[in-house]
Parts: structure tokens; C-alpha cells; sequence
């Protein structure tokens, strides 16, 4: 993308603000009819995104060594982002210390009860076990979908050079092209979904409640993130010997439009774009990694769930201790690994964490009409980790060739 075209998104967000600031109720349903068809279309690309970058990567890395450091590197700067996002909203919540909400009113909210759906974190983990081929497509998940593509993209490595592998390769080959074609008319077109996103935030945002106790809440978890975003991500860029201001300048787009869509997993198809036509990323890395890191690193999620779930313990007059906060920072990056990549995933995680351990949950509606404005921060910082993995990943791996 041209620096034209990041005038043009800048500008469409400048207008979409301006249009959900004129409050017109007609123009607010036209806005959110439109942010709604992005945001499936989005999703619409997101789950053969997935399938096909992972199969055919597999494929042609053969199952290797390369494919072996490329993982473990991946994986290692996936675990020490998301540790040092869950920490440093630990430190934040102890700085600013929220307070705790009147039990009136924590009483008063009882809408989030219906969303547990009485589903266990165990039942969350068996989810990710397949038992068809066709179900994790159906559903979009995610973590199940990695299982079969690792599985497919490993036997098809594995196979001997003939006639049929080759034929094969070329077919998921060719279905990858028209994939990123319809990827590029997406994105070609997006200055009209910037524009409606926009607009819907900013009515969102007008509509809004704050609570004192809440603004507190909402500080640590924007004061995290963006201690994360601006600081902790970069300098993991600059040890690598990577421009961080540099690489955010390309991932821009992607950035962006997480911000809008909520959604890593909706944003993929963009991330991956950037990462090989404007930052340099090779294909077999960008491809391998970010569907990888579109699941297990998310960085702002484990730092909501931290926040949040001490949040309602607290108000739950739990006991809130410094071996606990620790072990909550385990729990917080072991679920934020386990989460999918969509909008409100990182919420309901943590309703049903909060459910499992018998708090009351009512807290979590009060939650609720603030969270828009979280999941798009957070969605947009664990995109940017997901590109500084990637560009870590491959500057690794280049350096040992």
C-alpha cells in the first residue's frame, strides 16, 4: 500500500468520525449495516486464509528443521510477549488501584449470566479435538482447524515425489492465488468500511457510561496496553536489531483494521498481506507464523483477563494476595493462548473463568458496554505483537542461513 492510500484511510476515518458525531439515527443504522457486512466479509476470508497458508507451508517446508526453528522461535516470543503484557498489567493495577463498585449495583446486572452457557475451561480445551473434518469449518475453529492443517500439511510433506503430491500442491497453490485476489479487491474497497467503523465507534462511544471505579479498571488496561504497544514490543524488535518505527509504519494497515474490526483472525488476511508486500517478510515465514500467532499470541487479552478477573475478585471480596496475582498470571497467558482470535473471545473467556470459581458475574455487564472500546485496543496491540513475532521469527531464521 501506497502512502496515498494511507492518506485515504486516515481521511475516511476523519469522515466516519465526523458522521457518527451528527448523532442521525438513520445514518447510524446505515453505518452499522455496512461495518457489518466488512466485518463478515472479513471473516468470510479468515478461515481459508488459515487453512491454506498453514497446508501449504507445511507442505513445502517438508516437516524439517526449518519448519522446527521457525515454530519454536515463534513460540518462544509468543510466550515472553503475552508474560510481559499479563505483567505489566499486574504492575498497573497495583499502581492505580481501582476501587471496588457499589453491590447495588453489581446486583443490579445480571444480562452477562446467559453468556456462560454453563461451558467449562475443560470443555473449551476439548472443543479444539476435532472428530470430523467438516465441523471446525463450519464453526471457524480455529484451534481445531491448525490441528487438521498441521496434520494434512505434514503427510503431504511426507509423501514421495509423484504425479498426484504435485498435482495436489498446485491445486492448493492455485486456490491460495484467488484467495489473495479477492483479498486485494477487499482491501482496494476498505476506505468505505473505514469510514462506517468509524462512525459506529464514535456513537458507541457517545452512548457510553463511566463509573470512577471503572475509569480506574479501564486505565489499567488501556495503561497496559499501550505500555506494551509503544514500548515492551519495540524494544523485543530493537534486541533483534529491527526498526521498530520502521516496521509499524508498514503494518499500519493491519494495525488499523484491527482497531476497526475487532477481530485478529478477520484482520489476517490483511496482516499477512503487509507483512510480504510492504515489510519484506518471506512468505514461507509470514505464512507459517501469523495464522499460528492469529491464535496463541494474544497479548491483549491476557492483559484484560488479568485486569479484569482481579477486577471481579475484588469486588467479590476475594483475597487478593501476591502468590495470587502470580498465579493468576499464569491462568491469564494459558487463556489468552487457548482463545480464538474474534470479537468479544477474550470476554467471554473470562466470564467463564470468573463463572468457574464462583464469583458473582454480575460485573461483568457493567463491563460490558465499555468493552468495545478494549477489545479494539487490544486487538489492535495483539496484531502488532503478532507482526513483531513474524519479523523477529524471520530475521532469526535469515540470520542462520
Amino acid at each position: 500500500m501506497k502512502k496515498a492510500q494511507i492518506y485515504i484511510w486516515l481521511a475516511a476515518l476523519a469522515v466516519g468520525v465526523g458522521i457518527g458525531l451528527l448523532k442521525i439515527e438513520t445514518v447510524d443504522t446505515v453505518m452499522n449495516f455496512i461495518a457489518a457486512i466488512y466485518t463478515r466479509l472479513f471473516r468470510l476470508l479468515a478461515v481459508p486464509t488459515i487453512v491454506l497458508a498453514v497446508i501449504t507451508t507445511l507442505a513445502s517446508l517438508g516437516g524439517g528443521k526449518e519448519m522446527g526453528r521457525m515454530f519454536k522461535t515463534a513460540l518462544t516470543y509468543t510466550l515472553l510477549t503475552t508474560f510481559a503484557a499479563a505483567g505489566i498489567a499486574l504492575a498497573y493495577y497495583l499502581i492505580i488501584a481501582p476501587g471496588n463498585l457499589p453491590p447495588s449495583a453489581i446486583g443490579a446486572e445480571t444480562a452477562a449470566d446467559a453468556g456462560t452457557g454453563g461451558e467449562s475451561y475443560v470443555d473449551h480445551i476439548m472443543s479444539v479435538i476435532p472428530d470430523n473434518i467438516v465441523k471446525p469449518v463450519l464453526e471457524g475453529n480455529v484451534l481445531a482447524l491448525l490441528l487438521l492443517c498441521f496434520a494434512t500439511g505434514i503427510a503431504i510433506s511426507k509423501l514421495p515425489d509423484s504425479r498426484p503430491k504435485e498435482v495436489v500442491m498446485n491445486g492448493l497453490l492455485g486456490l491460495q492465488d484467488i484467495l489473495f485476489m479477492l483479498i486485494h479487491w477487499l482491501i482496494a474497497i476498505l476506505p468505505i468500511g473505514i469510514v462506517a467503523f468509524a462512525a459506529q465507534l464514535t456513537a458507541e462511544v457517545g452512548a457510553g457510561v463511566m463509573f470512577d471505579s471503572l475509569g480506574k479498571y479501564v486505565a489499567v488496561i488501556i495503561a497496559g496496553n499501550c505500555t506494551q504497544f509503544f514500548i515492551v514490543l519495540p524494544l523485543f524488535l530493537l534486541l533483534s536489531g529491527i526498526n521498530p518505527v520502521k516496521t509499524l509504519g508498514k503494518m499500519m494497515p493491519a494495525v488499523l483494521m484491527a482497531l476497526f474490526t475487532k477481530s485478529s483472525a478477520a484482520t489476517l488476511p490483511v496482516t499477512m498481506e503487509n507483512a510480504e508486500q510492504r515489510l519484506g517478510v518471506n512468505p514461507k515465514v509470514s505464512r507459517f507464523v501469523l495464522p499460528i500467532c492469529t491464535t496463541i499470541n494474544m497479548n491483549g487479552c491476557a492483559a484484560f483477563i488479568l485486569a479484569t478477573s482481579l477486577f471481579v475478585m475484588q469486588n467479590n471480596g476475594m483475597q487478593l494476595d501476591i502468590p495470587t496475582m502470580l498465579l493468576w498470571i499464569l491462568i491469564s497467558v494459558i487463556s489468552a493462548v487457548g482463545n480464538a482470535g474474534v470479537p468479544m473471545g477474550c470476554y467471554f473467556l473470562t466470564l467463564s473463568l470468573m463463572s468457574g470459581i464462583g464469583a458473582n458475574i454480575g460485573i461483568m455487564g457493567i463491563i460490558l458496554p465499555i468493552y468495545t472500546i478494549i477489545d479494539m485496543v487490544e486487538t489492535a496491540e495483539n496484531v502488532w505483537s503478532d507482526s513483531c513475532v513474524c519479523a523477529i521469527t524471520d530475521r532469526r531464521l535469515s540470520a542462520k542461513e
